[in-house]
């Protein structure tokens, strides 16, 4: 640079893709002015002023005199979920319940449908008709692994921890009931019933010119590949299904095409719609992108009179009548978990784990297979062979130990162009095993759920990235929970940062730093293997062992630690052992469940009592907190993705514990609302009670009992986000929230980010 030219001051002004330079917002103490000094001068503000001016003048004309009607009945309730779509006016009892499906006919070839595993799978020769574990010589609760197959070792792990809940219980175990269960299956043979005969009889389309199917329509197909039908769910845990469809722009025409029949189902034609206001209820923890898009979908492209979002959560709370709870939402994809503290959702407790009802379906055909499934042409990408196991579930499943035993079922298979035909079928501890993967998620594959799925970039919002700060966008994408279930992932001795590299942060001085934006959404995480030499660290990558011993150091030193650094979640997977020997081998669960290597299965109760035996670690052997101003890139790891894999019992403790101190876990976890379609698993209730007891007595000083709040009498689980904001549509307080076309037209998403505390 030429003397005498000073150095340029770099410009840190807001306005980031232009070098025009802008000029601070004046001092209002020297504006004699009194523009936008109240609410009252705020756009809102005049709207309503403007509404009420109509609304006099129309009555005292009597040009519109309103009609009586129920309160809600010109309200609309809106809950799109992965496997159904839940919607219906505010007025009315229950919701029309329809599969978010759509089937539509394309010129092109349809290619056959394939099914994406989401369970471990067995080796091809152990697929049918071998049992994971051999019958006990000796204990009737041991545990003999059948062969070196890192499927059986994984179930055998689960196994381990039922037989231990079992010797609480003095329940007896059932000596080679797997090899009984497996001989009878094998010869059994169906009996076929007539059309006539079947009351359930499914009347199969078999051609159609429609150019689109919704709903049982589009599942009632004989063959749709056959048809020129391709058949997709548009929407997948919570977001849009990347993963099937080519464009966004597409996902959002079937969603469409799904609304329009489903309200004309409810007899509201689309020249109707400008009349209704809609209840949208969305996710605890959101997609911006996702929201957005709805939101414009329903105000400028179907043109609803006016919008309200609502999180599931504080729904639930609404439904349930009550005002601070620990909300567990167990859908078919995922199961989000959020704190509500007086009809406020804490944004640090959400969590959403990767695993619901599909993986108990899944995992229940796995086992079942391997006990000889006498329905051996079983294809689960086939929708009739899907709704065969998804009854198997609803009737056989179970988490009560008093249930498990060698018993004898039956059901029927229903498929197009042939006859009715009627199975036997024995099973054992299968159908405990099955709804026990969501505390035991070892068999899940994570990493196999998300392949293809491919992550939605909105364009940039110019007004947005003027205001916002940087350090906003950071802490709407991890939560606090978040941090905690995946702290153990991080060193212990962080490299040193710059500060002038350092983005602003404005988060607790505890709080573990994240990814950057761009890499938290990456589609396949880099976990650092890295470690310190005081304290092991334990990366809770797909496939890689990790030492049970180190586990139980990190755990015990992480509970001699003070109370001013945050616990990870080995800590939390701490049992019990006097008071629930259910939780034996759960030193497995603090890392991630990623067990694959049958070493880690196979001497469970020698691994216990070496790591029982282990010297306590000095209580001076402090983590040192990693500074604030270290960048959220310094670390390659998929906060959010790695916090999706844990149990769920230690993801409602860690929930629970981002909300505050221990007056505040104690607080939550005596009231729990479990809610959505797998709560209705028997046994569900005292299952959780018992692991979160198991985890909490120990950890929380002064716990008393932890209790599971059942949903209102006469009120399906399913439906209760649904009910809550249906109780919101029909309050007079909803008239502040809405957002109305031009609303949206002048704000954009800032509408729903002004009239919505929570976005």
């Amino acid at each position: 640079m030429p003397r005498g030219i000073p150095n340029a001051k770099r410009d840190e002004s807001a306005l980031r893709y232009t070098s025009f330079h802008v000029p601070l917002a004046p001092n209002p103490k020297h504006v004699g002015s009194t523009y936008l000094k109240s609410d009252s001068q705020s756009l809102w503000a005049r709207n309503a002023v403007r509404v009420h001016r109509t609304r006099n003048v129309l009555d005292e004309t009597g040009a519109a005199t309103p009609t009586e009607t129920r309160r809600g009945a010109k309200v609309i309730v809106l809950h799109p979920g992965s496997r159904f779509l839940r919607i219906g006016r505010a007025s009315d009892v229950t919701p029309l319940t329809v599969p978010n499906v759509i089937a539509r006919k394309q010129t092109a070839p349809v290619p056959p449908q394939k099914y994406l595993p989401g369970i471990s799978r067995p080796r091809e020769d152990r697929r049918r008709s071998t049992p994971s574990i051999t019958p006990p010589t000796g204990d009737e609760y041991a545990v003999n692994i059948a062969s070196d197959d890192p499927f059986d070792a994984k179930v055998a792990a689960i196994t381990v921890s039922l037989r231990d809940r079992m010797r609480f219980y003095k329940l007896r175990v059932t000596t080679n009931a797997a090899g009984v269960a497996t001989a009878f299956n094998e010869q059994f043979k169906p009996e076929k019933i007539p059309a006539e005969n079947d009351p359930f009889h499914v009347d199969w389309i078999t051609s159609s010119d429609e150019p689109y199917l919704v709903g049982e329509k589009a599942l009632r197909l004989a063959n749709p590949e056959e048809m020129g039908y391709a058949v997709r769910w548009p929407i997948y845990g919570g977001n849009f299904n990347t993963r099937d469809y080519p464009s966004p722009q597409f996902i959002l025409s079937d969603i469409e095409a799904i609304l329009r029949e489903s309200l004309r189902l409810k007899d509201i034609e689309p020249s109707m719609y400008k009349e209704y206001s809609v209840v949208l209820v969305i996710p605890d923890y959101y997609d911006r992108l996702y929201v957005e898009s709805l939101s414009r979908l329903l105000l400028i492209d179907m043109g609803f009179k006016q919008i309200c979002a609502q999180q599931e959560s504080l729904a639930a709370t609404y439904g349930a009548g009550i005002s601070n709870a620990c909300v567990v939402d167990m859908g078919a994809v995922k199961t989000s978990i959020a704190c509500v503290d007086d009809g406020m959702v804490i944004a640090d407790t959400r969590m959403v784990l990767s695993m619901g009802g599909n993986d108990i379906t899944e995992f229940l055909y796995v086992l079942l297979e391997k006990i000889g499934f006498p329905y051996s042409d079983c294809e689960l990408a086939r929708s009739y062979d899907w709704s065969v196991m998804e009854e198997l579930k609803a009737r056989l499943c179970t988490l009560a130990e008093g249930d498990v035993a060698l018993n004898l079922y039956d059901f029927s298979v229903r498929r197009p162009g042939k006859q009715t035909e009627k199975y036997g079928l024995r099973a054992y501890d299968e159908i405990i095993l099955a709804p026990m993967c969501l505390f035991e998620p070892r068999v899940i594959e994570f990493e196999q759920k998300r392949a293809g799925m491919r992550f939605l970039m909105r364009a940039p919002d110019m007004a947005e990235e003027m205001v916002e700060q940087s350090a906003d966008k950071f802490s709407e994408r991890y939560t606090q929970a978040m941090m905690i279930s995946t702290q153990h992932l991080f060193p212990v001795l962080p490299p040193p940062i710059t500060l002038d590299h350092a983005p602003p942060m404005a988060t607790p001085p505890l709080q573990t730093p994240a990814t950057t934006e761009g890499q938290s959404l990456a589609v396949t995480p880099q976990p650092l293997a890295s470690g310190s030499a005081t304290t092991p660290v334990t990366p809770a990558a797909e496939g890689t062992p990790t030492p049970a011993n180190g586990a139980k150091e990190v755990k015990d030193e992480d509970i001699e630690m003070a109370d001013a650094i945050p616990k990870g979640k080995d800590d939390s997977a701490e049992p019990d052992k006097e008071k629930a020997p259910d939780e034996k081998g759960s030193f497995d669960k603090g890392k991630g469940k990623e067990i694959d290597k049958p070493l880690e299965v196979i001497d469970v109760d020698e691994l216990d009592t070496k790591a029982l035996t282990a010297p306590a670690v000095p209580a001076q052997a402090h983590h040192p907190p990693i500074p604030v101003s270290m960048a959220y890139g310094a670390f390659n790891i998929d906060v959010s993705f790695e916090a999706s894999k844990l149990p769920l019992d230690v993801a409602i403790f860690n929930s629970a514990r981002a909300a505050g101190g221990d007056e505040k876990i104690r607080k939550y976890l005596q009231a729990v609302l479990v809610i959505g379609g797998t709560a209705l698993v028997p046994g569900m209730a005292h299952a959780l009670e018992s692991r979160l007891q198991a985890i909490a007595t120990p950890l929380v000083p002064n716990m008393e009992k932890v209790q599971i709040i059942p949903p209102p009498k006469d009120v399906d689980p399913r439906v209760l986000a649904w009910k809550g904001a249906a109780v919101l549509g029909k309050m007079d307080g909803v008239a502040d929230l809405w957002v109305t076309p031009a609303d949206w037209e002048i704000f954009g998403m800032r509408a729903l980010k002004e009239r919505c505390f929570y976005l």
